[in-house]
């Protein structure tokens, strides 16, 4: 399956907009595609574990890529980074799990936001792991972006528990795979990485999955696939929207998601939410959009 494909009826309805505006479009589609999936975990995921909704979320994306596996098969496992795949996937599962369990204990908003730190901890493991050199400026950046998680969480206050905490770890875990796929994307194929991913990923998920499995009902196992669904449509479309445009003038839209949480939060849990949450989240888009941008200027430096 390819995002030409998929998406060509509709792309060629506003090709003759800038390349950057079809970019955006399609990031903030791919932003409610996401939103609508997080609210369908924390809709079920009171009822049924984490694990195994991750589980079949998984079974039902590595089916969509399978074409693309089995072609590849058995060259694309070939590998000299078998450890950095190993780390990659281990970060995913640690990143999915904590963060889908925040989603469904803290408000969609709260844990939205809170999930937007990984672009703080990108900018950190980046320095620290790949050796990238970030100037006093970042530093600043990453700090005032702390203080907005600070705000948010409210450690000491009445606002802290172990779901913010957890929120937090699935966001580092998630930027810890954005850094490794950075890394290991500088030699391996696409189509190596996605199969380490689908196949190690799934079996992973297996045993927990049968040591806390709960028998669905209907309604839940048609929640379970439209989770997959919408997770691979959001893929799709991210795809597509950084293919047309460029990274740091797309990756912004990405923020609309906070926006649909908020009301998609409020219409389907009637969650309001808290100041705090407004100015945290607030602290950290500001930080993550300089940090995006002082990438592209480094990028386009070292051209």
């Amino acid at each position: 399956m390819t995002c030409d494909g998929v998406f060509k009826p509709i792309t060629g309805s506003f090709g003759a907009l800038p390349r950057n505006a079809r970019g955006a479009i399609w990031v903030i589609i791919a932003g409610l595609f996401f939103t609508v999936m997080t609210a369908l975990i924390k809709m079920i995921g009171d009822t049924i574990p984490v694990v195994q909704i991750l589980f079949f979320r998984q079974i039902v994306m590595t089916c969509t890529v399978m074409p693309v596996l089995v072609l590849g098969f058995p060259g694309s496992l070939k590998t000299n980074f078998l450890k950095l795949h190993l780390a990659r996937v281990m970060f995913a599962v640690v990143g999915m799990t904590c963060g889908f369990t925040a989603l469904v204990n803290l408000p969609l908003a709260e844990a939205t936001a809170l999930g937007f730190a990984k672009s703080l901890f990108v900018a950190i493991f980046a320095v620290l792991l790949l050796r990238e050199v970030a100037g006093p400026r970042r530093w600043f950046a990453v700090v005032i972006g702390f203080v907005g998680i600070l705000i948010m969480t409210q450690p000491g206050g009445g606002g802290f528990n172990i779901y913010s905490l957890l929120a937090i770890a699935g966001a580092a875990s998630a930027a810890a795979v954005m850094v490794i796929i950075r890394k290991i994307s500088q030699f391996e194929r696409p189509v190596t990485i996605l199969s380490y991913q689908s196949i190690l990923v799934g079996l992973i998920m297996i045993p927990p999955t049968l040591v806390y499995w709960v028998q669905p009902s209907l309604y839940e196992w048609l929640v379970m696939a439209a989770i997959g669904v919408l997770s691979v449509f959001g893929q799709l479309a991210n795809i597509q929207g950084f293919k047309e445009g460029n990274a740091s003038a797309v990756a912004p839209m990405d923020y609309t998601r906070l926006v649909f949480a908020a009301m998609i939060g409020f219409l389907l849990f009637g969650e309001i939410p808290e100041w705090t949450t407004a100015i945290g989240a607030g602290l950290v888009i500001a930080t993550s959009l300089y940090t995006v941008r002082a990438e592209a200027r480094a990028g386009e430096s070292a051209l």
